[in-house]
């Protein structure tokens, strides 16, 4: 399949997916959206596809929604919660219940729909260059892209209401020391590193990989004994498949296991 506002190539196992508007941030409007849609569920179909990394093409990671679409010249506002349902809300699921990892290389500014984007996927690298703004309140707008969802879990209730509400820049420094992202590293290292780290992630496990996303998924919303039953369930399928076979053969024979992902 061919795109035009997104790249997608699929290297050592690893689809590597840029956003691909670099003259507007790579800014979103609803064609790059579906792309990324498209993209992501193209992955999920592949099983010889084990890991995803997500970057920026140019000097930004996402600059949010492009504000040429939301408010077009002599027309009407948009509708900003059919805007949120057919382009926003569909990529954060295709992340989040997509079961295996997502790895985010933030290469520049991430704002808005950018930043929360970013903070929707499984481990998350940033460019010492890289910013983080929830630029919603800005415009009179409330976060989404599931920033409500998950910024608060990751750094706290009064901290993420602090972002949200003042519109504050955050060094990836800063974003790392608060428990938002994984690692910073140098700009000319940032796209090695993530890739590093998504082609090892590519190599493991994959299946117990997906498991243990969706037990992450669910810690979210349930209480501990819940919890605890989906662990014995998560694990039962874990135990089934070929990887964990291997694993224990692998380690009766002290060798490095050959995983290959079912």
């Amino acid at each position: 399949m061919s795109y035009q506002y997104i790249s997608y190539e699929v290297k050592e196992a690893v689809a590597i997916i840029r956003l691909n508007r670099p003259d507007v941030l790579n800014s979103f409007h609803q064609p790059m959206a579906k792309e990324l849609q498209q993209a992501l569920t193209q992955v999920g179909r592949e099983a010889s596809i084990r890991a995803v990394l997500l970057t920026g093409e140019g000097r930004a990671f996402c600059a949010g929604q492009d504000l040429a679409e939301a408010t077009p010249e002599g027309k009407e506002l948009a509708d900003l919660g059919n805007m949120v349902r057919e382009s926003y809300n569909p990529i954060v699921r295709l992340i989040r219940h997509l079961e295996k990892p997502v790895i985010c290389a933030v290469n520049g500014v991430a704002a808005g729909a950018g930043a929360n984007l970013a903070l929707t996927c499984d481990i998350v690298f940033a460019s010492e260059k890289a910013s983080f703004i929830q630029s919603f309140a800005k415009v009179g707008v409330v976060p989404d892209t599931g920033g409500t969802f998950f910024l608060p879990r990751l750094i706290g209730l009064p901290r993420a209401t602090a972002l949200m509400m003042l519109g504050e820049k955050i060094r990836a420094s800063e974003a790392q020391s608060m428990g938002m992202i994984y690692k910073v590293s140098s700009p000319e290292n940032l796209f090695d590193d993530a890739f590093g780290c998504a082609r090892f992630l590519a190599t493991q496990p994959t299946k117990a990989l997906g498991l243990t996303k969706r037990g992450l998924n669910a810690a979210f919303s349930q209480g501990l004994n819940e919890q605890l039953d989906l662990e014995e369930e998560l694990q039962r399928e874990a135990g089934k498949s070929k990887d964990y076979a291997e694993g224990v053969q692998a380690f009766l024979e002290k060798r490095s296991p050959q995983f290959t992902g079912e």
